[in-house]
């Protein structure tokens, strides 16, 4: 469904009457496409603290933005050095005369350290760094976003490439006032893909939920770079995902993926094993608990959560998720910050949350795959399509960007934490929301 409002402020009268009257002014976000895959302008790359990040300049220079102060499109920041009070004095004296010159959906990224146990300064100071992102990205506007990715290690800057590729491009277009941890990689890999433009070559993966909406979006999105998609979806949507399956050049396996011996045949549909397993399947069942029978509430925990927990469990105990995997899961800001009417699915997501953080690092130990999470927002669906109005402009209003997200901006996401270069981000729930005001 269009977007009146947005249109609405995109014309002279609605820029007129929206700036009288102090209501939201949405910017239109340019997301990637074959013809414009990278911003449009320079990156500016400054730095504050006692210490630079060694070979963060070629890595931004792999990222295709030339460098340059006028107008620009990108501000990395790189702050790992900062390590006491003053070194945030030098993070305001970097940006504070930059940050109107900005682009309209610019990109502003902050890079720190991971807050130490044993100096509780810099950790002080570190931790500001969180704070401050999360203001700025409130204050940006105009479609920018604003990110900090926190470092394990700051000796090097290849662990943050892929994590940089991503947020430097519009891929990244929905995604603000997030807060990404980049630790080592180990077996799970970081070794940038041979093309750029098809990272996933040569990589077998499947997406749950895959016959509509995000879950399609993801789909293709994989397929776009390389993938080759094994589409997963209830026997009853076989026909659309039949569909998009010859599209994509993959295939489709009709199953319920809370059947019992899901995992045994998703095993048997990939003899070679699986790269990318992507949880994107999912059900809503509302009601407020007061109102709600068992049967709803079961319902929505088997196939968000339990079906999750199972199928995972086996792939990984086959064998069938192969080396320098990854696992992506799909939460909600309603497993966050929670939301009327959704008890069942809060705990459902808020389930899967944990689920990221309990098996991250166990499952890249053993088995040399990363678990991650997107969360998404409000997101253009036919389901958020279906919501009554003043809902509907509520959630997408309420957020930075001012603006509801779409599915490929999911797709996006889960394609970044599927990457080969992305071994190093592990156990992450990255919000893809326009850093809504609901949740921290």
């Amino acid at each position: 469904m269009a977007d009146r409002y947005l249109n609405f402020t995109g014309t002279a009268p609605g820029r007129f009457l929206t700036r009288r009257l102090g209501l939201p002014q949405p910017a239109p976000l340019r997301r990637w496409s074959p013809g414009r895959p990278s911003l449009d302008g320079p990156l500016l790359h400054l730095t504050a603290g006692r210490t630079a990040l060694k070979g963060l300049a070629e890595a931004l220079a792999r990222t295709g933005l030339e460098p340059g102060a006028e107008r620009p499109a990108a501000v990395v920041l790189d702050a790992t050095g900062v390590a006491d009070v003053s070194g945030l004095a030098e993070v305001h004296a970097a940006l504070h005369p930059v940050v109107r010159d900005i682009a309209p959906g610019g990109r502003i990224v902050v890079l720190g350290a991971a807050p130490s146990d044993t100096d509780h300064h810099q950790a002080a100071v570190q931790q500001g760094l969180e704070g401050f992102v999360r203001s700025l990205g409130k204050e940006a506007g105009r479609g920018r976003t604003v990110t900090l990715v926190r470092l394990v290690r700051t000796d090097s800057a290849a662990a943050a490439e892929s994590t940089l590729r991503f947020l430097l491009s519009p891929r990244s277009a929905y995604v603000s006032g997030q807060v990404i941890e980049v630790g080592e990689a180990g077996e799970a890999g970081e070794s940038a893909a041979a093309d750029p433009a098809r990272p996933l070559d040569g990589r077998t993966a499947l997406v749950t939920g895959a016959a509509r909406g995000i879950g399609a979006s993801v789909a293709e999105t994989l397929a776009r770079d390389g993938a080759q998609v094994v589409a997963l979806d209830i026997p009853s949507a076989q026909a659309e995902l039949v569909r998009l399956a010859e599209r994509l050049g993959g295939s489709a396996l009709p199953l319920d993926i809370t059947a019992d011996d899901a995992g045994e045949r998703i095993a048997a549909a990939v003899p070679d094993g699986l790269d990318v397993l992507v949880h994107n399947a999912g059900i809503t069942r509302d009601r407020k608990l007061a109102n709600m029978p068992a049967e709803r509430w079961s319902t929505v925990l088997e196939v968000n959560l339990a079906a999750v927990l199972r199928t995972t469990d086996s792939l990984l105990a086959s064998g069938t998720l192969n080396r320098g995997g990854r696992i992506v899961a799909t939460a909600s800001i309603a497993g966050i910050a929670g939301n009327a009417g959704q008890t069942n699915y809060a705990a459902s997501k808020a389930g899967i949350i944990g689920l990221v953080r309990s098996l991250a690092p166990r499952a890249l130990a053993e088995h040399g795959v990363t678990v991650n999470a997107v969360a998404p927002g409000f997101i253009e669906t036919e389901m958020t399509a279906a919501v009554p109005l003043f809902i509907r402009e509520a959630g997408r209003r309420m957020n930075s960007l001012a603006q509801g997200g779409l599915p490929v901006d999911v797709a996006e996401t889960t394609a970044w934490f599927a990457g080969p270069g992305s071994g190093g981000v592990n156990g992450q729930v990255v919000r893809v929301c326009g850093q809504s005001l609901l949740g921290a």
